[in-house]
């Protein structure tokens, strides 16, 4: 019987031989062509620059400032350029977005899914793409980069996919959340049949993602040395909560990760996965998802964060509508201002003091069109 509720992936993948066909070959000559008309793309349509959101003034609602910024791009899923050129202008248009803004971030976080089947190639023009951008990167591994060849090729180009740092006072810490049990070894699978099934999200032979019981480990072990009224931002692919289980919108341990992030006063986790502004608070901990520049995620038929207030549906026939990049403030309470950038739409912000107020203070926007 067919999934009642089938994901934008498995969608995407059964069209994919039509929707590639014909796509123009983007060689490497052309890469610094692209990118310097990108930003024009958006002016020409009549709509607003692709770096309006380094103009929101993100003073927080309680007086508090911010005390450094980050910038982010996520979720590119990039084919092999022989393939698709789509998906290229839209990391480049993102990494236009972030070397524009003044002044520059202290980094910028990738968020996961820089490829869409893990190959080789995928990988290393991701790599070749995000070497142009200006501030120092923070890398995070995605399950599309992950399961061809189970992290090899990512720990070549990028390192280990889990760890941490400090900074400014603040601890970060880099989890590597789309871990599976095994469900291809039994069955005989190729690696790019496993890649395929864990690409597809909404089947019934993958297990749900999980940190992991080694990670996990290390985890605590890693803020043991760290005060408790340190604050934490913890950078994690799949949300570190239980969203939406058919789409694999889900952390099987999330709960035991809660658990250890429990004791200290400040926490907010960024994630990839969903490609929607998702906001949500459990217990002390602060929840941002993370825009794609891919394509954005229709809303879970259920289960919405209760602090979620979501985006407009976004405009099928526009490439880069209800996609974008963003900005995280981070303030002098340790806590963190995200500002989405929605290409082609006014950007919005999603305030630490909104979450923290269980959404009392200083809400969003509500949408003034159906939402998706």
């Amino acid at each position: 019987m067919a999934n009642k509720f089938q994901s934008i992936e498995t969608k995407h993948y059964a069209e994919r031989e039509a929707f590639f066909e014909g796509l123009k070959k983007l060689d490497r000559r052309a890469f610094l062509r692209v990118a310097g008309i990108s930003a024009g793309i958006v002016a020409g349509m009549g709509k607003l620059t692709p770096n309006s959101f380094q103009l929101v003034n993100v003073a927080d609602a309680e007086g508090q400032k911010p005390k450094f910024s980050f910038a982010y791009i996520s979720d590119t899923h990039l084919y092999e350029n022989k393939l698709n050129d789509r998906f290229v202008r839209a990391i480049l248009k993102a990494v236009d977005d972030v070397n524009a803004l003044d002044p520059q971030p202290d980094f910028v976080l990738f968020g996961g899914d820089l490829a869409q089947l893990g190959t080789a190639g995928e990988l290393k023009l991701g790599a070749q793409i995000l070497k142009s951008v200006k501030a120092p990167l923070k890398m995070m591994v995605g399950e599309h980069d992950w399961f061809l060849d189970m992290g090899e090729q990512w720990r070549d180009l990028f390192g280990k996919p889990n760890y941490s740092f400090d900074h400014k006072g603040v601890h970060f810490v880099v989890l590597n959340s789309i871990l599976e049990k095994d469900f291809w070894t039994e069955r005989k699978l190729t690696p790019m049949e496993r890649m395929k099934i864990v690409a597809g999200l909404d089947n019934g032979i993958q297990s749900r993602f999980e940190v992991g019981g080694e990670q996990r480990q290390w985890l605590q072990q890693d803020l043991a040395k760290v005060a408790k009224n340190t604050p934490l931002i913890v950078f994690s692919h799949s949300p570190l909560y239980k969203y939406y289980k058919p789409w694999n919108f889900w952390t099987d341990d999330a709960d035991e990760v809660q658990a250890i992030l429990k004791p200290y006063e400040k926490v907010t986790v960024i994630h990839g996965h969903t490609h929607q502004l998702l906001s949500n608070r459990i217990g002390n901990i602060q929840f941002h998802g993370m825009l794609s520049t891919a394509w954005p995620w229709p809303y879970a038929p259920e289960g919405l964060p209760a602090l979620t207030v979501p985006m407009n549906r976004a405009d099928p026939f526009s490439q880069f509508d209800g996609c974008g990049n963003g900005r995280m403030d981070v303030l002098e309470s340790g806590l963190v201002d995200k500002v989405y950038n929605l290409w082609e739409r006014d950007p919005i912000t999603v305030r630490a003091s909104f979450l923290g107020s269980n959404g009392k203070q200083s809400a969003p926007p509500k949408p003034k069109l159906p939402t998706y």
